[in-house]
């Protein structure tokens, strides 16, 4: 059997990562690697923290892009890419513009497709966009579906889709959550800022903060931000921490607006390894990210999401997470509470992650190998 597993961004490599080795441990299972260079400098560093070289690079990143021109490079490059390789299935992750064309490019070369993390849904097209779309059009192809729980299990059986091909795996960022946090045992002090590590030093409780959603860009994103700015000047004891997307529509109010706060910490985009350990040392996460969702209630980190609606609601009902959507007023008013209130903030650090417990890639690989 000949996989060819597909990757483009940053959350993709992470997700997959964990898979590609355990594909690797199968004598009877060629495994090639494909990096389409979506996002080509964050993605570089994830493989790198998980040991892992591609072995195909396709490279069709180039600045300024738009959705258009990205799945019109993708179409043509992973065209070629398949027919050169001849696999006899394709393994993607997620909802990325990658994904999609990925899937599509196999569906008509008559190539099996395998999607993990299938049947996340927020029913709403346009949040988050176009991941929605994406991963809808990849339930309506793939062959077989590597569901995260079993909400995602029953929102693709609702759909249509046979249950014997739906697998509920877990998510497989536990899987790779797990793998680099013994790799990253006693190596704090090397992984984090030295601002970060005085903060800590100090006493003073770290707030992780990520954003990049395209559907929070202008006003909303400004909202955020001035929300954060809000929340720092009113506590000395807390010190927030965004590493900031490369995206000049993210770039621009982040610096104008959090730029110069001294309780503020601007750092590039991390990789894994580091932004693992800023998790493991974070007292809570704001965010409006994906895998943050399912990685944070891992360590026991409360998330407030800063959308108006998730895909993964799992969290949300375990109390783990709560949505308050891209509104400075309620991001400024759930945060103060975890900051104040001990027990709010212990009834969602302690509450049970539902996300998996670190043995989804097995499951995955074993569901191909059983075919």
């Amino acid at each position: 059997m000949k996989i060819l597993v597909m990757a483009g961004t940053r959350p993709e490599a992470i997700k997959l990562a964990p898979v590609i080795h355990e594909l690797r441990k199968h004598t009877n299972i060629t495994t090639v690697v494909c990096n389409t260079g979506q996002h080509r400098e964050m993605i570089k560093q994830a493989f790198d923290d998980f040991n892992i070289i591609p072995d195909l690079h396709l490279d069709i990143m180039t600045e300024k892009q738009t959705l258009s021109s990205l799945s019109a490079r993708l179409f043509e490059k992973t065209e070629e890419t398949f027919k050169k390789e001849s696999p006899d299935w394709i393994l993607v992750q997620g909802d990325t513009t990658t994904v999609m064309v990925s899937a599509m490019c196999a569906f008509y070369r008559d190539i099996r497709i395998g999607h993990i993390e299938a049947g996340l849904r927020s029913f709403n097209k346009w949040a988050p966009f176009p991941e929605e779309i994406n991963r809808e059009i990849v339930s309506k192809i793939a062959d077989l579906h590597f569901a995260p729980t079993k909400i995602a299990y029953a929102n693709l059986i609702r759909e249509g889709i046979e249950p014997d091909a739906v697998f509920v795996t877990g998510n497989t960022v536990i899987d790779a959550l797990y793998w680099i946090q013994d790799k990253i045992e006693g190596q704090e002090a090397q992984l984090l800022d030295p601002r970060i590590l005085k903060a800590k030093q100090e006493g003073k409780r770290i707030v992780l903060v990520t954003g990049h959603r395209r559907e929070n860009f202008g006003h909303s994103f400004i909202e955020i931000c001035q929300a954060i700015q809000e929340i720092a000047n009113l506590y000395t004891d807390v010190v927030f921490v965004y590493p900031v997307h490369l995206n000049p529509q993210v770039q621009q109010p982040v610096m104008e607006i959090l730029g110069d706060h001294p309780r503020i910490i601007l750092l590039s985009p991390l990789s894994y390894m580091p932004f693992m350990a800023l998790l493991k040392s974070a007292y809570m996460v704001l965010t409006d990210s994906g895998g943050i969702q399912e990685e944070a209630p891992a360590l026991g980190k409360p998330v407030l999401v800063m959308r108006d609606v998730t895909e993964r609601p799992e969290g949300v009902k375990a109390g783990v997470s709560k949505l308050v959507g891209p509104h400075k007023e309620a991001i400024v008013k759930h945060a103060v509470r975890l900051l104040d209130d001990e027990k709010a903030y212990m009834s969602m650090a302690h509450a049970e992650n539902p996300y998996g417990d670190g043995h989804a890639s097995a499951r995955i690989i074993d569901a191909l190998l059983n075919l």
